[in-house]
């Protein structure tokens, strides 16, 4: 007998915000595992897919000999489409289009072989006559890792250049839920880099695309601000950065701040944090078509932000009640690293007020 099973985690996964429902699931699923390994002298192959890597110990116990191919190179192409498929067997189907736009839009997914193409994206992108669109997120419901992410106060910006051990990418617990194993195992996040160590490897991980950076980020958004005013803030940020109106970026950031949800500041001293306005800018430029860095290191330390649009690059950094951040950018000359036309914005928050109170901008 052969058995194939797909997407063994989905009921898990489905339940996963109710945890007594998830862990009964889980005990039933340990039953049938079990069950097939008593009968293991009748099979010939077996093979199971999922999103999820849950721990042998909690469901596998009873199926101990499977061997995990997800991060094994020889397998590593078997998820995506590699670029050798679309200039060979879907050539046909692409004359025309900007190559190189498509790889920015749709490639990036690591399993250790070559960098894969998501397979959904690239047959819709055909269909829909070359629309540029975020056609996988679309199908995706990432309520619960955005809740996730909100009820820790988690840094936005760490997603890009996180560094994660392999024991890490690996476990998924359901009592004891990691925010970078579930990002890794669902796909917003993949490898973009092998970090060999004494202690074993580690990985470096980041969005994979630009479809999912943008749709990732404008999630976020969409759950801290006030809808009918976020997408028009948006899109007068982008215009302002690409025409490099920096005279008017000021009242744009101050409604973008009164934006935000209520609910958002109750009950916790968020306000007080430098990372949550960091993680709001970031999170509002990365939902657009721009060059973003977080935390980007120079010879003389870390600039909060820089953005690339237009030809221009924008330094911001940001401080919370008091201080002088375009002092420090100048003082730390953050901006010898670029070149060409380069304007220093430093930004101070009023945590009571949560909002902008010091706003200053400087060309080089």
């Amino acid at each position: 007998m052969v058995i194939l099973i797909d997407e063994y985690d989905k009921p898990i996964l489905d339940n996963i915000e109710n945890i007594s429902a998830a862990l009964e699931i889980r005990d039933g699923m340990r039953e049938f595992y079990t069950n097939i390994k008593e009968n293991d002298e009748y099979l010939r192959f077996a093979f199971l897919t999922g999103v999820s890597k849950f721990a042998k110990v909690s469901i596998f116990s009873g199926l101990n000999n499977l061997e995990d191919i997800s991060l094994n190179p020889d397998y590593g192409n078997i998820c995506g489409y590699t670029q050798l498929d679309l200039d060979t067997t879907f050539a046909p189907y692409l004359e025309g289009v900007d190559m190189e736009k498509v790889k920015v839009w749709y490639n990036g997914y690591n399993f250790l072989g070559d960098t894969v193409y998501n397979p959904f994206d690239i047959l819709l992108f055909i269909k829909n006559n070359h629309r540029f669109k975020n056609y996988w997120f679309e199908t995706s419901t990432p309520s619960f890792l955005i809740e996730l992410i909100k009820k820790n106060n988690y840094f936005i910006p760490r997603f890009n250049g996180l560094q994660v051990n392999e024991s890490l990418l690996n476990s998924f617990d359901i009592q004891n839920l990691n925010l970078e194993t579930i990002l890794f195992q669902s796909g917003y996040l993949t490898i973009k880099r092998q970090l060999p160590s004494d202690m074993g490897f580690g990985y470096e991980l980041g969005f994979p695309n630009m479809e999912v950076r943008i749709s990732f980020n404008d999630y976020i958004l969409q759950s801290m601000t006030t809808v009918s005013e976020n997408e028009p803030i948006r899109r007068e940020l982008f215009a302002l950065l690409m025409s490099g109106d920096v005279a008017s970026l000021e009242p744009a950031v101050k409604r973008l701040f009164a934006s935000i949800a209520y609910n958002n500041y109750t009950n916790n001293d968020i306000a007080r944090f430098e990372g949550f306005y960091a993680s709001v800018l970031y999170a509002y430029f990365s939902s657009m078509v721009v060059g973003i860095i977080a935390e980007d290191a120079s010879n003389m330390g870390r600039i909060d932000l820089t953005l690339v649009a237009g030809g221009r690059t924008f330094l911001f950094e940001l401080k919370v009640s008091d201080g002088e951040p375009l002092e420090q950018i100048r003082k730390m000359k953050y901006y010898e690293k670029y070149e060409g036309e380069r304007y220093l914005i430093g930004i101070v928050f009023d945590p009571k007020a949560r909002n902008v109170s010091k706003f200053e901008v400087e060309r080089v």
